[in-house]
């Protein structure tokens, strides 16, 4: 059976290089890449988000930038060590400081309740 290539829809809001970005960041943070791992070639992710190489190449330079993959001469591209508790503590400060404020006004105006959240989780994992 042949693998079917993953639908990705991509939003106004953001430049495509920072969504595939950001997808990046989502498979190391959920351990898809692993520290050590090869990370896909830019040519394999670009064909796997059907986006033009440019694109994946600028979202890889990002992370390389900051330190969250290196590169391989010769072999590719990986995740650096460390990178996933750095990267998990920049998304989580970021979320706090950015996302957040937003949520928890939003939920204040709905008149939601931490407990009603808790509640509404524990039905969804049942």
């Amino acid at each position: 059976m042949k693998k079917s290539k993953p639908q990705h829809q991509w939003t106004d809001d953001q430049p495509i290089y920072r969504q595939l970005l950001d997808q990046t960041i989502t498979r190391i943070l959920d351990c898809t890449y692993r520290e050590g791992d090869m990370l896909p070639s830019v040519r394999q992710l670009a064909s796997e988000y059907q986006v033009n190489p440019l694109t994946a190449a600028k979202a890889y330079k990002e992370l390389a930038r900051d330190g969250f993959i290196q590169t391989l001469r010769g072999e590719g591209l990986i995740v650096a060590k460390g990178a996933r508790q750095a990267l998990f503590n920049r998304e989580r400060a970021r979320f706090l400081k950015e996302e957040w404020p937003g949520l928890r006004a939003r939920l204040q105006r709905l008149g939601i309740g931490l407990r009603e959240l808790a509640q509404a989780e524990a039905q969804e994992e049942e």
